[in-house]
């Protein structure tokens, strides 16, 4: 799921994001959009739908990622926190009951529930405090949500790197009831071993017959690694940011284009790719625009980045259909150079 925190994927246009990157639903966040523009002037506009000009589905964030990352600008309490904008100083709060109704102005498909994310690491004593007021927290979101039968309200599992507390997470949520439950608090600059340990230990304890989300994972591997365990969905602002920086994902592992080597290099970013840069642009064009600091070369970055994972998604459909993945895996691995 390409990321568009302020109601746009950076750089992308809606056509671009459905015709050329062949996105199926998009994210927003919550937190961003209650700063600026504000949730109610969304809601004036019709919804975030309708202000973005995007009719495919989109999933908000709960903001609470990004109100934890703000650290030393917020104060958690059991009615929820208390933070200062980013942009001015401001202070804000944010409850459960606050987060659901500019959830519900946004007006997205899939909206989260209001959570605190752990730092890493965390001790056990402050991690299952969390967990547990995540698990209340969830509770009064549910009530809270006005629009159950438009708005599919997920679930966030917390727990930190203790299973009992990602067991004891899972098993609060489930009673809840809900449409479909996330993963978080993991993939957050931990070991990769640990997300992995984590991750294979909490997605079997998830309903099957619900979408299961892993929240913030956009490499190949933490993607494959996740599908494996069981997971169906995933976001993150890795393609784009990473486009910024002059850098594209290929079959044959990352391409810093910006560098020396492809001042030359008359060949696509990936002759397998079948978006729309790589069928009619160069490495060393495209190259040229980064180190020119034009735009353009984001854009195309972007567009190749982006349909780099959706097709990456679409050949691990099309193994699991096949009964194929591990092979598919296995194949990945070494052509990308990673090491399983």
């Amino acid at each position: 799921m390409p990321v568009g925190t302020q109601a746009t994927v950076k750089s992308m246009t809606p056509e671009e994001l459905e015709n050329e990157v062949k996105a199926q639903i998009i994210l927003a966040n919550t937190y961003h959009l209650y700063l600026r523009p504000g949730h109610k002037l969304v809601e004036e506009a019709g919804g975030l739908h309708n202000f973005m000009r995007w009719n495919k589905p989109i999933l908000t964030d709960s903001g609470g990622f990004q109100v934890f990352s703000l650290k030393d600008l917020r104060t958690i309490e059991e009615e929820g926190v208390e933070f200062k904008s980013h942009l001015d100083g401001s202070k804000h709060f944010f409850s459960p009951e606050k987060v659901m109704e500019i959830e519900n102005s946004l007006g997205a498909d899939i909206i989260m529930a209001f959570d605190e994310c752990c730092p890493y690491p965390s001790t056990y004593e402050y991690t299952k405090q969390s967990m547990e007021r995540t698990l209340r927290w969830a509770k009064r979101c549910k009530i809270a949500h006005q629009y159950p039968d438009k708005q599919a309200l997920f679930g966030i599992i917390q727990g930190g790197f203790y299973k009992d507390l990602r067991k004891e997470s899972v098993e609060g949520l489930i009673d809840l009831d809900l449409p479909g439950y996330a993963i978080g608090g993991i993939a957050i600059g931990e070991p990769k071993e640990e997300y992995l340990d984590i991750l294979r230990y909490t997605t079997p304890l998830m309903p099957e017959n619900k979408p299961r989300y892993m929240m913030g994972i956009g490499t190949p591997d933490y993607l494959l690694e996740a599908v494996l365990a069981g997971i169906d969905m995933g976001d993150c602002v890795l393609p784009t940011r990473i486009a910024r920086n002059g850098t594209a994902m290929t079959w044959n592992g990352k391409v810093v284009v910006r560098n020396a080597t492809y001042e030359r290099d008359f060949t696509p970013l990936d002759p397998e790719c079948d978006c729309y840069t790589c069928k009619n642009y160069t490495r060393a064009y495209i190259r040229h625009l980064v180190k020119a600091n034009e735009i353009l070369g984001v854009r195309l970055l972007s567009i190749h980045n982006l349909r780099f994972l959706t097709s990456f998604m679409e050949k691990i459909r099309t193994s699991i259909e096949n009964d194929n993945l591990l092979n598919f895996r296995d194949e990945f691995y070494k052509k990308y150079g990673y090491i399983n």
